[in-house]
């Protein structure tokens, strides 16, 4: 063979040996494995109690003043009733049936049943400028469109000793998210079966209680300005049949708690709080009717709530917050609800008449009469304690 073809094949074997080299490089290299990889990038989020958030929560808080001689007036909020229960009430009799085919509609999602009841609800705040009473902050929810209002009677007891010329206290109802001062009021019926017995504990910041007779209807008199009430406004259906919550039933609760925001903000920028719950435990006082039920350790199981709304899917109104149990939180705590079934026989044991023959009378005229014919007692017994103090 010639030398220089020799040559030119010598020289493709090595260029051909040099590329499968380059080949046996580049696509059969081991895999590369990485010991201390960085850890991904997360974002936490977190929801808020709300209703949108299926938020889980009741006695009257109040935001008390500190001491005036300081530069900054501070209010801190203050549990009015947050007892250790007593033993609680036996269970009713077995034989209280549900009422069947009890609406003619079906039941609502809880995001519209809430919309309704926040339009019903209201917080009731009462100050005095001085004396020996505290500050007080409570929940109450429309039952009629002229503007009645059914509360505690632990939370009606300012607004009556706000109509006295004596006491120097003066309370207003609010609505809104945040709370916005809008009316006042006057009180319509508070029972005095529940005045005679709890009078003595108007200064006591952990009143004990049951809930029995704990209820009260406020008439809403005048706007804030004193201008008139414009009417109607909304409102929420009580439903007082006895065979209508039932244990597991879904309910929703709906109050303005005050005990962990503190007093400026009780004052300045409440808001609502509403929570999706189901009735845990059915309860009588000793009528064998249901007359109060538990809903668990909620958000609203807190100072402020008293009063607050527990309405079912069909937007009824099934009871008022009343009392709840001790606890570090709302979790470790026991809410419970005085029943509209209760407070329809009970009114009509105290006054003759039940709730809708009590509604049956204009309000502002039935506010005047309670204030001319019972109301003077009331606040005899309530003055003869205040003065020893």
């Amino acid at each position: 063979m010639h030398p220089r073809l020799q040559a030119f094949f010598i020289s493709l074997a090595a260029f051909g040996f040099l590329v499968v080299l380059l080949f046996l490089v580049l696509f059969t290299a081991p895999e590369r494995k990485i010991t201390n990889p960085p850890p991904l990038a997360t974002s936490t989020v977190t929801q808020s109690a709300s209703v949108a958030a299926t938020v889980p929560q009741a006695t009257t808080a109040a935001p008390k003043p500190a001491d005036t001689a300081t530069t900054t007036k501070k209010i801190v909020v203050q549990p009015k009733k947050q007892p250790a229960l007593p033993p609680p009430p036996e269970k009713p009799a077995t034989e209280i049936e549900r009422v069947k085919n009890a609406y003619d509609t079906p039941p609502e999602s809880f995001e519209t049943v809430n919309v309704a009841t926040r339009a019903a609800l209201v917080n009731i705040l009462c100050m005095p400028s001085r004396g020996t009473l505290n500050p007080i902050s409570g929940s109450g929810v429309i039952i009629d469109s002229r503007g009645v209002i059914l509360t505690n009677a632990h939370v009606a007891q300012f607004v009556l000793l706000s109509q006295s010329r004596d006491v120097d206290i003066t309370c207003m109802v609010r609505t809104g998210s945040p709370a916005t001062p809008l009316w006042k009021a006057d009180v319509l019926y508070i029972p005095p079966a529940w005045v005679n017995e709890h009078v003595q504990e108007i200064n006591q910041s952990n009143a004990m209680g049951t809930g029995e007779h704990d209820y009260a209807l406020l008439s809403i008199i005048r706007n804030i300005d004193g201008s008139p009430v414009t009417t109607p406004l909304p409102y929420l259906q009580p439903d007082v049949r006895n065979g209508i919550g039932f244990e597991n039933d879904q309910v929703l609760a709906a109050a303005y708690p005050a005990e962990f925001v503190g007093g400026i903000t009780a004052q300045n920028n409440l808001y609502p709080v509403s929570s999706i719950t189901s009735i845990k435990q059915l309860l009588t006082f000793g009528s064998g009717s249901v007359d109060a039920f538990s809903i668990g350790g909620v958000i609203e199981a807190q100072g402020g709530s008293s009063g607050g709304a527990v309405v079912n899917a069909w937007r009824r109104l099934l009871g008022i917050i009343s009392i709840t149990s001790a606890g570090a939180t709302t979790a470790e705590r026991d809410l419970r609800a005085v029943s509209l079934g209760y407070i329809d026989s009970d009114l009509k044991i105290q006054t003759g008449k039940n709730l809708a023959e009590y509604l049956a009378t204009d309000p502002l005229t039935g506010a005047a009469n309670f204030a001319q014919d019972i109301a003077p007692s009331l606040l005899k017994k309530y003055l003869e304690v205040l003065t020893r103090h």
